[in-house]
Order: C-alpha cells, then sequence, then structure tokens
C-alpha cells in the first residue's frame, strides 16, 4: 500500500527557484497534470512570483498573459488544484505540477483542455464540456 502524496514543503522552493531557466519575460511553461491518474489537465505560464506563492499556498497560481497579472486557479470559477508536487525538466526551461484538480480544469467546462485531435481530415471534438462555462463563471 503507498501512503497518500504530500505537498512540497516551500522552504524546499529555493533550488527549485534557483534553477528554473525564465525566459526573455521572465515566464516558463508549466504543465497541470491529475497525480493519481496521469491525465493531462492544462499548459499555463508561470513567474517567479506565481511559482513562489504556489510552494507557499499550496495552490496552483499562474501567470495570465492577457491580464498581465497572477491567477490563482479557481479564483472566480471554484475549479481550484491542490499542490501535489511540483517537478522541473531536464533543460530547466519547463515545469510539471501534479495537482489534486476540483471540478474541471478548463475554462469550456471540460475536464482537460487537451480535447481537439485530428480526425477524417478536420479537428474533432473529443469530449464534450462536463459542466456549463455560464455555471463556472456566472455569465
Amino acid at each position: 500500500m503507498t501512503s497518500s502524496p504530500k505537498s512540497p514543503e516551500p522552504e524546499a522552493g529555493r533550488p527549485l527557484l534557483d534553477s528554473i531557466r525564465f525566459d526573455l519575460r521572465g515566464l516558463v511553461p508549466a504543465i497541470a497534470q491529475q497525480h493519481d491518474t496521469g491525465k493531462v489537465l492544462m499548459l499555463a505560464w508561470m513567474n517567479r512570483e506565481a511559482v513562489e506563492e504556489t510552494l507557499a499556498t499550496g495552490r496552483a497560481c499562474y501567470f495570465s498573459r492577457s491580464r498581465n497579472r497572477l491567477w490563482r486557479k479557481g479564483e472566480t470559477s471554484g475549479q481550484v488544484q491542490r499542490l501535489v508536487d511540483i517537478r522541473l525538466d531536464c533543460d530547466g526551461d519547463a515545469l510539471l505540477l501534479l495537482v489534486d484538480q476540483t471540478g474541471v480544469a478548463c475554462h469550456t467546462g471540460r475536464r482537460s483542455c487537451f480535447y481537439f485531435a485530428p480526425r477524417d481530415g478536420g479537428l474533432a471534438e473529443l469530449t464534450q464540456p462536463e459542466v456549463a462555462p455560464e455555471a463556472l463563471y456566472g455569465q
């Protein structure tokens, strides 16, 4: 029997932060993956402050390029990501967040943002929304 995953400790984040190769805009791509199923949920961007906050709070925080500010996953939808573990790739220029996703991860109401695939000469939607976006964002 395996023990339940444990979130990384914030003070352990210094070596991680010092090892990340942020791009010229100060960003690094971050893939969110459901920790127990391996399902890839989404891709977002993080700056140093977002990584620090994620480590300190145990909740995924990203940098929104469109809003030019921190974006705390679930701040409007309630669909939060609890951090289970964080990994840095071999080149130091991409992060993998192993998370426990509450509800759906995609703003379209799907569990994963990766639902398009080439089929029969076009793009097919492989999954349907589990919840209406209007219900998530009160639109």
